[in-house]
């Protein structure tokens, strides 16, 4: 580690035994499961519709609180990255004065609003060693602010790191076939991602803070595996941001995650993946010819709730999150360029509204108790 507190390329790392097999991995996850005492989603009641104030950015502050309130938002993920979420949410000024800073608590507080997590997405990872230094540096105002105001986790991305020492960009693998590629990722994980995720997870704890990582492609963390494999290395206090659309296109099993998560499951993105059967049958999933602006061309693309998995689906995502216990938020995304934000948020919450189950019942309030039909239960 430098003594400004950022680690080197060449930071010293604890070794992964590369030759751990598979059964042995799944052991140290369930155990680790086992000991994170926090229950899923901890520290609210029930689930509820929530909005990123990445989405609602078209709307000044109170104004897009109050059409988040209209759609039936309950919770608020605020973004904290970039002069554009000032907006919603500006650290420094929110620091500086504590008067200020119940203000805006208050203000949530009138519009209905309990805040989900503070979003603190960024290039921890970056080769670019400054900015990589500059987000631990932002990390470090984020949490003091999630102190200060009552939030107890953060949602964030994993990173990409370089392939090797001296490289300037990112590298994704994706290719574990042959040994080179191998020595590459073990290098990412054993050099850079685990002494910075060390760091980071050592400056949430100092403020209470758990990280709920989000999957994606492209990043060192993008499926449940790898999430739990940070999780291994770095502690409990890595849990999981669930954004399904991210599953969806690797053809992971979104429902099996779930249950897979357990009591890592911290929060989740309500968000869907449209897939393009004709454009798959030629492009494939890793298809990089095609270009971003054109996805009408695209073998997938991500998509409003509903638009890519059918209702029964939807349904049988929040029935398993009811099973593990989870409650918090179920935060709206809208990531559709071919339609317009506001449209795509109203369409969002219309069709997830009738979805989103109430408290569990309470012990006696159970239908079969009503009738008195214990036996269904009892012997």
């Amino acid at each position: 580690m430098r003594p400004d507190g950022a680690h080197s390329e060449t930071s010293a790392a604890p070794e992964i035994d590369s030759k751990r097999s598979r059964s042995a991995l799944a052991d140290v996850i369930l155990q680790t499961r086992r000991t994170f005492v926090l229950s899923s989603g901890g520290g609210f009641e029930v689930m509820k519709l929530g909005i990123n104030t990445l989405f609602i950015l078209p709307f000044e502050f109170e104004e897009g609180l109050r059409f988040s309130s209209e759609l039936g938002a309950e919770m608020i993920e605020v973004g904290t990255l970039g002069e554009a979420s000032r907006k919603y949410c500006d650290p420094d000024k929110l620091l500086a004065d504590k008067g200020e800073l119940n203000r805006w608590l208050d203000t949530l507080k009138e519009y209905g609003f309990e805040i989900s997590a503070l979003s603190a997405h960024g290039a921890m990872l970056s080769p670019n060693q400054e900015e990589a230094d500059e987000y631990l540096v932002h990390l470090r105002k984020i949490c003091r602010l999630a102190e200060a105001a009552g939030v107890d986790r953060l949602t964030l991305n994993s990173g990409a790191p370089q392939g090797a020492p001296g490289e300037s960009t990112p590298c994704w693998i994706v290719d574990p076939t042959n040994a080179e590629n191998r020595a590459v990722l073990r290098w990412q994980w054993e050099r850079r991602v685990i002494p910075v995720w060390s760091e980071i997870a050592r400056i949430a704890g100092d403020h209470g803070c758990k990280l709920a990582v989000e999957p994606w492609i492209g990043h060192i963390v993008h499926s449940p595996m790898s999430l739990m494999k940070l999780r291994e290395a770095i502690g409990p206090i890595i849990g999981c941001n669930l954004d399904p659309s991210h599953l969806f296109v690797q053809q992971i099993d979104v429902l099996e995650t779930i249950r897979f998560l357990g009591d890592a499951l911290l929060h989740v993105h309500m968000k869907d993946t449209r897939m393009d059967d004709q454009n798959l049958r030629l492009r494939g999933i890793l298809d990089t010819t095609t270009p971003m602006a054109n996805p009408q061309d695209r073998a997938w693309t991500f998509g409003l709730v509903g638009w890519g998995h059918d209702e029964k689906f939807w349904r049988d995502f929040i029935t398993n999150l009811r099973f593990i216990n989870y409650t918090g938020a179920l935060s709206v995304e809208m990531e559709v360029d071919y339609m317009e934000v506001e449209e795509g948020l109203r369409k969002s919450f219309d069709y997830l509204r009738p979805l989103v189950m109430g408290p569990a019942p309470e012990p006696g309030t159970k239908w079969y108790e009503h009738c008195g039909f214990h036996g269904i239960v009892e012997d």
